[in-house]
């Protein structure tokens, strides 16, 4: 088990931005969802053995994501979620969508994982509530915790993730820089049939917009090769090679998205952004396939202490009327943060000696520069 937090969010291989790539918006001072006051994020990554495959033994690519929308305090948010295609999973969204509020973590891991995630984040929940804004007798919890399949590379059915790792990611989460790519549930994950992953990306609107800030966090397992778009370019058809092997096609995959801001929403304008997440993910050619698990929840920070089970609560609506830049700002971070996921991974070797690439910076560069569609050094 390795931690994946990492002190520059640079570290490591490139981000889109860096590479030249351009995208559209302003970005927060980290270009992460944790530019969102508050918001704490975790990883436990789970890499060992090699080979044949042994179920029950290896190897291991896998991990756990943990996603604080208020951190370590105990402070339920305003929720709202959305699936393009339901051949996923993600626990708890019933209660999301019944009451309006996210109650604790948001985890993300492997398709086969996601039972033993919940029960910890049960434990887990009802050790931190030391700060709950409601009656201490309240010791029920029924946690988000959503998934993407990750058995091309990983032993997913020798359930490797338990129940203290996913208590690592939560102790862990922290504000501040993330890594990217091959880390926490992203760890096995491929993206256009290159290497993918965990990627995240922000916006910060101007001031006559409200000034209000916007990050989003993907892991991203989806897509076929020859859709892949990067800044309006058809990347992926310029990549015959490279692709992933042996082993099945698995193009149809998934993707999981958790958006995050500061803009006072409720409920129902939560999910409304939600459902604006696939458009950024129509950007890189994402189209929802049959196979596909796209679930995406959104919370807004603002409102503190509006969960409250004894008194009533007041709390600030932004206008449905001015919500088109936080719209748009989800549509231009999920790209971004999906192009992130694909950057910033690197080769990974697994099970049975199955491979996925990292796709080539050089190459890459190139081809955007062929199209006029490279911001060049200093440009």
């Amino acid at each position: 088990m390795k931690g994946a937090r990492s002190d520059a969010i640079g570290a490591g291989r490139a981000r889109a931005r860096q590479l030249g790539i351009p995208f559209d918006g302003e970005a927060g001072p980290l270009n992460a969802i944790t530019d969102v006051a508050g918001v704490a994020v975790g990883f436990t990554t789970l890499i060992a053995g090699a080979g044949r495959l042994e179920v029950g033994k290896g190897p291991v690519r896998t991990g756990v994501t943990a996603v604080l929308p208020r951190g370590k305090l105990d402070d339920p948010v305003f929720g709202g979620w959305y699936a393009l295609n339901g051949n996923g999973e993600m626990t708890g969204t019933t209660w999301v969508e019944e009451a309006g509020f996210i109650e604790g973590p948001i985890m993300i891991t492997n398709t086969h994982s996601v039972g033993v995630v919940r029960d910890a984040v049960v434990a887990w929940t009802n050790r931190h509530r030391s700060s709950a804004p409601g009656p201490s007798d309240l010791d029920w919890a029924l946690p988000v915790v959503a998934e993407t399949y990750d058995g091309f590379l990983n032993d997913i059915n020798g359930f490797h993730v338990r129940m203290e790792h996913a208590f690592a990611a939560l102790d862990s989460a922290a504000s501040g820089a993330l890594a990217e790519g091959n880390v926490g549930g992203g760890t096995g994950m491929m993206l256009h049939r290159f290497k993918g992953g965990t990627g995240t990306a922000s916006r910060r609107l101007a001031e006559a917009d409200g000034g209000y800030t916007l990050g989003v966090l993907v892991q991203a397992n989806y897509g076929a090769r020859e859709d892949l778009t990067i800044a309006g370019v058809p990347v992926g058809r310029a990549f015959s090679d490279l692709m992933p092997g042996p082993g099945p096609d698995l193009s149809g995959g998934s993707c999981i998205v958790v958006v995050a801001t500061d803009a006072p929403l409720l409920p129902h304008q939560l999910k409304r952004v939600a459902r604006r997440v696939p458009l950024g993910i129509g950007r890189t050619g994402g189209f929802g396939a049959n196979s596909s698990g796209d679930i995406f929840i959104a919370f807004s920070s603002a409102n503190r202490s509006a969960w409250n089970r004894s008194a009533v609560a007041r709390v600030d609506m932004l206008p449905n009327g001015l919500m088109d830049p936080l719209l748009k700002a989800t549509v231009q971070a999920t790209e971004e943060a999906t192009i992130n996921a694909l950057v910033g991974a690197e080769t990974m070797t697994g099970r049975d000696g199955n491979t996925a690439h990292a796709i080539p910076h050089d190459r890459l560069r190139e081809i955007l520069r062929g199209y006029g569609r490279l911001l060049e050094q200093g440009s």
